[in-house]
């Protein structure tokens, strides 16, 4: 247990929530809980790993669609953010919708609209979007330019 200080999980505060994320052949992401529950804030915890999923499956997708429709994307941001609900009881809690807010570049006008449009299609090929209990809604822009 990366976490152990020594006395296990005696007590609510005797462990600390730092971790590695392993995989073969990939580097370790250093991770941790939430701050709220007394994570470590410079490390990954599993709810920004959630949002950053559905954010980064959303991109590859869009980026597929828009390769596959002629729209040349020349610049790529999200600012993701997930709103959360703590149950009354348990200290538990659910994500209730990830709204997704992609920054598009595209390189001439007539791409603009069809970029945009583009991206309500995502949701019904992404994998993680299509895996989670909660909507996973999109509110992008699209400029014209790098």
């Amino acid at each position: 247990m990366d976490g152990n200080l020594g006395a296990g999980t005696e007590g609510y505060r005797a462990y600390s929530r730092d971790h590695e994320i392993l995989a073969a052949g990939k580097p370790p992401l250093p991770g941790s809980a939430d701050p709220a529950f007394r994570g470590d804030d410079a490390r990954w915890n599993p709810e920004e790993l959630l949002v950053s999923s559905l954010s980064q499956c959303h991109m590859l997708w869009y980026l597929h669609l828009c390769a596959a429709a002629g729209v040349v994307v020349t610049g790529y941001t999200d600012r993701p953010v997930g709103t959360m609900t703590m149950d009354a009881a348990g200290g538990g809690g659910r994500f209730t919708e990830v709204v997704l807010r992609p920054e598009v570049s595209v390189a001439g006008e007539p791409m603009r609209e069809r970029a945009l449009a583009l991206h309500g299609e995502v949701g019904a090929v992404c994998f993680i979007t299509r895996s989670v209990a909660f909507p996973v809604r999109h509110e992008p822009t699209v400029a014209v330019g790098s």
